[in-house]
């Protein structure tokens, strides 16, 4: 009897670990479907969330002004943060992630923590893009602009990917939530685009 215990507790102990690594391997993609279902509550015109387009870049911004990746997941509260109180507010959220992304482009050159040389003006480079993408978007008729944030993030959802895949300047939980993220949203803001 005491050994039939032992080993039903042994694959009691199995079956935890194989359901804790499941959980450490897929938590960020199930983060970024919580957060796509919140962003698609209520959403009516894709321009609404262009500012996750300027947010895709400051993340990534973040990450390589500060020579470090968890950086990254600090400037996602942030920008999650004003991406709220847009939505309940009316703040022009991608405005103030355009003064934020100053403030890390002089935090990064003043610092001259960024390794490799090239990560802090590729990630400035990409963050002025996405910026710009996300103010003419809001710019455009519902359809355009819907369609220009969509494409954008699916854009960006390859620079993820490709993040994730060499283990550049984010870490690979974020560079996996940031991917899911992008291209549920993608899809919903294209859906939403084409159909209104």
């Amino acid at each position: 009897m005491d050994a039939s215990m032992t080993q039903e507790r042994r694959d009691e102990s199995a079956r935890r670990e194989r359901g804790g690594r499941l959980w450490h391997r897929t938590w960020p993609a199930a983060l970024a479907v919580l957060v796509a279902a919140g962003t698609a509550y209520g959403l009516t015109d894709g321009r609404d969330v262009a500012s996750i387009v300027a947010a895709s870049g400051l993340v990534y911004l973040a990450a390589a002004a500060t020579g470090r990746r968890w950086a990254a997941w600090f400037a996602f509260g942030v920008t999650f943060a004003l991406i709220t109180l847009e939505k309940f507010t009316g703040i022009d959220a991608t405005a103030w992630m355009l003064a934020l992304a100053a403030v890390l482009l002089a935090v990064g050159l003043a610092g001259r923590r960024t390794r490799p040389w090239w990560s802090l003006p590729l990630q400035t480079g990409a963050m002025l893009v996405l910026g710009v993408t996300a103010l003419l978007a809001i710019r455009l008729d519902e359809t355009i602009g819907g369609l220009l944030v969509a494409a954008a993030l699916l854009g960006h959802a390859a620079w993820d990917i490709h993040h994730h895949r060499t283990g550049r300047v984010v870490s690979h939980s974020l560079a996996e939530f940031c991917a899911v993220l992008d291209i549920l949203v993608a899809m919903l803001v294209a859906v939403i685009a084409l159909t209104s």
